[in-house]
């Protein structure tokens, strides 16, 4: 069960992956990890002992640190604007 409604995955598809129907962009999928992110980082503020969703937050951490690594290799530029848009590195 997603947070993330429809509408909300379409704006952010446009506004990172150019597209709606471009979801298999690097950029788009990087934003919608850190969206899921930091959903799951403000649930277990709430609830320390929820394990499997800390767990899955670990596992989507792995796969956002992934595609950035593929994307900073292939396109530096393009790397350093969305991590600037996202706010990901201070």
């Amino acid at each position: 069960m997603s947070h993330l409604t429809s509408e909300r995955k379409a704006t952010i598809f446009t506004t990172y992956g150019g597209k709606i129907t471009n979801t298999g962009s690097i950029e788009g999928q990087v934003a919608m990890l850190t969206e899921r992110i930091n959903h799951i980082s403000n649930h277990l503020k709430v609830n320390k002992k929820d394990f499997s969703s800390q767990r899955g937050l670990m596992m989507m951490v792995g796969k956002r640190k992934r595609l950035l690594t593929y994307l900073s290799k292939h396109d530096l530029t393009g790397y350093r604007a969305l991590i600037e848009k996202l706010g990901l590195r201070k």
